[in-house]
């Protein structure tokens, strides 16, 4: 650190948003109830985004709200133990720390039951953000979760605030979770409310679709979300790879196919290559041939990461994703 806080070579990565625990059904293709059991795992889309990426030896930093609690102090430190600081977390005595159980369709798919009185990440004030961190960013990275709750988006709002005037990169992912909004008519709102203000902005099909209120993902329903800020659009497509959109050209990525046995996490770790990436060289989002080399290496991330069942522990290292790629 420089003496007045910031990263002298400017290439933090801060992601801004939920830290959980993920249950995962010990088999596939059931419901919650019947599960003969459960695995213990990290999650929360920030969370999984920061270790993707610093496990490809980026520099990321954690801001967010954790319970005061055994499962709270086991994640922070989970955190830790996987690269990224955890000077942005703060522990919160009166919540506690939430808990997803996650069911896994037989194809791998999720469907999510959340458990939180009250939502700890949301329970983030303005002026419990640290500022230095949000400073040093090259890149602040967020979802949606935060945006449910005023005093929470007021928070997001500010920590946006402070790294766009500090000169970072806005990167956000939707990470749709309608189980833990009032309404998908709020969902929609809110997610459309803090959209032109991203420079990079990642999307699924699915998400596509209800955003744009359309059962199509084709180019020209992509371009409905576009603005003027942006600079770069992506959608995933899970087996079918990726599309990418900007101001001066677009195209497609395939993905790497291998035998998924849980999503969970995927799109993070796709982002987490991204970002990794992109902090060491900005020209990428100028530069379609580079853009489509890191997109390749973050269509395989996110495929590996979908091998394991959870999230963190499936993130894969930069050696295994190049073993993917050059078919080793």
């Amino acid at each position: 650190m420089a003496p007045n806080g910031e990263v002298s070579d400017k290439t933090l990565i801060v992601t801004l948003g939920d830290l959980v625990v993920d249950f995962i059904p010990t088999v596939s293709g059931v419901s919650l109830a019947e599960a003969p059991g459960f695995v213990k795992a990290p999650g929360g889309g920030a969370a999984n985004m920061a270790v993707a990426a610093a496990r490809l030896g980026g520099k990321v930093s954690f801001i967010g709200k954790l319970g005061d609690d055994v499962f709270g102090h086991m994640l922070a430190d989970m955190l830790e133990q996987n690269g990224v600081s955890g000077e942005g977390i703060l522990f919160d005595p009166e919540a506690r720390t939430i808990l997803s159980f996650v069911t896994l369709r037989a194809d791998g798919e999720r469907e999510f039951s959340i458990y939180c009185d009250p939502n700890t990440d949301l329970r983030l004030k303005p002026e419990e953000l640290n500022l230095d961190i949000l400073r040093s960013a090259k890149v602040l990275h967020y979802g949606s979760v935060s945006l449910i709750k005023q005093q929470c988006r007021s928070a997001h709002l500010k920590a946006m605030e402070v790294a766009k005037e500090s000169g970072a990169l806005l990167s956000y992912d939707p990470n749709l979770r309608l189980s833990v909004w009032p309404s998908a008519e709020e969902a929609r709102k809110q997610i459309l409310s803090v959209w032109d203000r991203a420079d990079i902005i990642k999307i699924s099909n699915d998400e596509l679709e209800f955003l744009t209120d359309s059962d199509k993902t084709d180019d020209e329903t992509a371009m409905k979300l576009w603005h003027p800020n942006l600079t770069l659009l992506l959608v995933t497509l899970g087996a079918k790879g990726s599309r990418y959109y900007t101001k001066k050209f677009h195209g497609a990525v395939d993905t790497f196919h291998v035998k998924s046995v849980d999503t969970t996490g995927a799109g993070d770790s796709f982002v987490g290559a991204l970002l990794s990436k992109i902090v060491q060289d900005p020209a990428i989002l100028e530069n379609e041939s580079k853009l489509r080399e890191v997109l390749k290496f973050a269509n395989a991330c996110g495929a590996i990461t979908t091998t394991k069942r959870g999230a963190i522990p499936a993130l894969p290292t930069e050696a295994e994703i190049l073993a993917l790629i050059n078919g080793v």
